[in-house]
C-alpha cells in the first residue's frame, strides 16, 4: 500500500536523500503477524529442545568436565543408557527456591525504589511512546554490594550460584514458563496496550514470541524488568561465584576467569550505562513479550551466557602473559567497533546529521513513514562511518567479544565456543528480522538503503 503526501519534490544533495511525496507501508511493522506450517513446526521444536539443551550444557560441565560428546559415547558403547543421563539432569530443591525467590523479589523491590532518570521508547506501531524507569545501573550496583557484603559477613559462601547453580537453572525455567503464560493470558484478556498486539492465528508462535508489545501492570513493566534485571544483573554475579568457587577448590584464581570477568562485566555495565538508548533497540522497540524473551531471561541468558566462567571452574586455564593480554585487547576491540557503532548512529540522529563522522560530513537518507495512528514520521538511515561499511557493523563487535570470551578458554573442548556459534546464528537471524521489519516500515527508502550499503554484517562476506 502506498499513499500520496503532498505534491513531489526532488532533493538531491551529496550528503541528504529524500524522497517527499510518497511513503509507502508494505505492511505493518514490527514482529510478524503471519505464519506458515513451517514456522509452527520450528518453534515447537525450540520448545523441546532448548531447556534439554541448557540442562545438558550444565551436566557435560559438571559431571565430564565440559565434553559435550562423551555422555553419547558411553550411551553408545554401553557403559550408560539415556536413563542414567536423564537422572543426572537437577531436580527440584526447596533451598533452591527460595535463593531464586528471594532474588526475584529483591530486584522487584530495587527496580520499584532504586532512583533514576525517565526515559522513553521508540514510538511503537500503535503509536505510543512509553516512559520507563532507567534505574539498571544504580540497581546493578546496589545487588553487587549488597552481595559482596552478605559474603563478608559470613551469611553464605561465595560460591554460592555456583553451588545451587543446577537446581537454580530448573527454578528459573520453571518460572520462565510460568511467566511467558501469564503474558499470553493477559494479552488475550486484559492487554495494555491492544493497538500493539500482534496475533498469528497460531497459539503456539503467538506464545512463543509473545502478543503484548509492552505489557504492564502499573508503572511495572514486564520486558523492561525481565530483559534488564533478574538475568543480566546476575549475570556478572554468576561470574563472581564461579570466581570464588575456582579459588575455593584451587587456592588461586586463573587469569582466564578474570578475563571472563572483566569482559562480561564490561558488555554488562555497557549495557546499564547506556540503558536509556537500549529502549530503542530491537529487543525493546520491537520484540513482543512471549515465551522467547520470558524464558529467554529467565534461564537461557544466564546459564548459556556464563558458559565460560562455569567451564573454567572445573577446567582452570592459566594462560600465558601475552595470550592473556592478546585476548583483553581483542576483546577490547570489538567493544570499541559495538560502541562506536551505536554512538555514530545515535550522534546523527540526535544531531540532524549537523556532525562529522570520520572527519566528514555523514550521508544519510531521510526515511518517512506511517504507524498505527496514522500519523507520519521520519527517520535517519545512515550510510556513512561504520555503517557505510556494512548494514550491521554493530554485529562485527558483538562478534570479536563473543569469541574473545570462548578463546580465554584454550582449545581443550569445544563447549565453551558454543557462544560463539549461538551468537553468529542469532545475529544472521536477527539481521534478517530485521531487514524485514526495515523493509516492512521504510519500503523504498529501504531499498535505496540497500543499495548504498551492499553488506549486511561483514564487508565482502555478507
Amino acid at each position: 500500500m502506498s499513499e500520496k503526501i503532498g505534491r513531489k519534490r526532488k532533493q538531491n544533495t551529496k550528503t541528504n536523500e529524500t524522497n517527499n511525496d510518497k511513503i509507502e507501508t508494505t505492511h505493518d511493522w514490527g514482529r510478524m503477524s503471519s505464519k506458515d506450517n513451517l514456522t509452527s513446526v520450528l518453534t515447537l521444536l525450540l520448545f523441546l529442545t532448548t531447556p534439554l539443551m541448557v540442562f545438558y550444557h550444565i551436566v557435560a560441565i559438571r559431571d565430564y568436565r565440559g565434553s559435550l560428546t562423551t555422555p553419547f559415547l558411553e550411551i553408545f558403547e554401553g557403559s550408560s543408557t539415556f536413563g542414567k543421563l536423564w537422572n543426572q539432569f537437577p531436580s527440584f530443591s526447596l533451598e533452591a527456591v527460595k535463593i531464586y525467590f528471594t532474588w526475584y523479589i529483591f530486584q522487584v523491590i530495587l527496580d520499584r525504589t532504586v532512583p533514576g532518570k525517565t526515559g522513553y521508547g521508540q514510538e511503537t506501531p500503535g503509536g505510543n511512546i512509553l516512559p520507563y524507569r532507567v534505574n539498571g545501573l544504580n540497581v546493578w550496583i546496589v545487588s553487587h554490594v549488597v552481595y559482596l557484603l552478605c559474603v563478608w559477613m559470613g551469611l553464605f559462601k561465595g560460591s554460592i550460584i555456583y553451588d545451587h547453580f543446577p537446581e537454580l537453572a530448573l527454578v528459573a525455567s520453571t518460572w520462565g514458563y510460568i511467566l511467558a503464560t501469564f503474558a499470553y493470558i493477559k494479552a488475550c484478556f486484559f492487554p495494555t496496550h491492544p493497538e500493539d498486539c500482534k496475533w498469528s492465528g497460531s497459539l503456539i508462535y503467538d506464545y512463543f514470541m509473545g502478543v503484548e508489545m509492552n505489557p504492564r501492570i502499573g508503572g511495572f513493566d514486564f520486558k523492561l524488568f525481565h530483559n534488564g534485571r533478574p538475568g543480566i544483573v546476575a549475570w556478572t554475579l554468576i561470574n563472581i561465584s564461579y570466581a570464588f568457587k575456582q579459588y575455593e577448590l584451587y587456592g588461586y584464581i586463573t587469569n582466564s576467569i578474570i578475563i571472563v570477568n572483566i569482559l562480561h562485566a564490561t558488555y554488562v555495565l555497557d549495557f546499564f550505562y547506556n540503558e536509556d538508548w537500549y529502549l530503542r533497540t530491537i529487543d525493546i522497540a520491537h520484540d513482543h513479550f512471549g515465551w522467547y524473551l520470558a524464558w529467554g531471561d529467565s534461564v537461557w541468558l544466564p546459564v548459556m551466557y556464563t558458559l565460560q566462567g562455569h567451564y573454567l571452574v572445573v577446567n582452570p586455564v592459566q594462560l600465558p602473559t601475552w595470550t592473556a593480554i592478546g585476548i583483553l585487547s581483542f576483546g577490547a576491540l570489538g567493544y570499541a567497533i559495538f560502541r562506536g557503532c551505536n554512538h555514530q548512529k545515535d550522534l546523527v540522529r540526535n544531531t540532524k546529521g549537523n556532525c562529522t563522522i570520520w572527519g566528514k560530513k555523514p550521508t544519510y537518507i531521510t526515511t518517512k513513514f506511517k504507524t498505527g495512528d496514522g500519523k507520519i514520521r521520519t527517520s535517519i538511515l545512515l550510510t556513512s562511518g561504520f555503517w557505510g561499511l556494512s548494514r550491521h557493523f554493530n554485529y562485527v563487535g558483538d562478534l570479536i567479544i563473543s569469541l574473545a570470551y570462548c578463546l580465554a578458554c584454550g582449545f581443550e573442548h569445544l563447549l565453551p565456543y558454543f557462544y560463539i556459534i549461538y551468537m553468529t546464528c542469532l545475529l544472521v537471524h536477527r539481521t534478517w528480522r530485521d531487514e524485514h521489519r526495515c523493509s516492512a516500515k521504510y519500503g523504498k527508502y529501504w531499498s535505496k538503503y540497500c543499495q548504498n550499503v551492499r553488506w549486511r554484517i561483514l564487508p565482502y562476506v555478507f
